[in-house]
């Protein structure tokens, strides 16, 4: 039983080991994918930038977009 139970335990730490270790390098998608997150980001800023310039303009009441 002990045998057994150290086993699983060897197991389970150089499962833990190897996921980890594969985690540490961004690969070609993940980088792409951070590159289109910034351009969302950058494209919903310049929208709402945009819409609070035109409330502006307008004199609304509620600035916000």
């Amino acid at each position: 039983m002990k045998v057994t139970s150290f086993i699983y335990r060897m197991v389970a730490v150089l499962g833990l080991v190897f996921a980890l270790g594969a985690c540490s390098d961004e690969g070609p998608m993940e980088k792409a994918g951070k590159k289109v997150d910034d351009a969302v980001q950058d494209t919903q800023n310049a929208i709402e930038d945009k819409c609070e310039d035109v409330k502006d303009s307008l004199n609304a009441e509620d600035k916000d977009c």
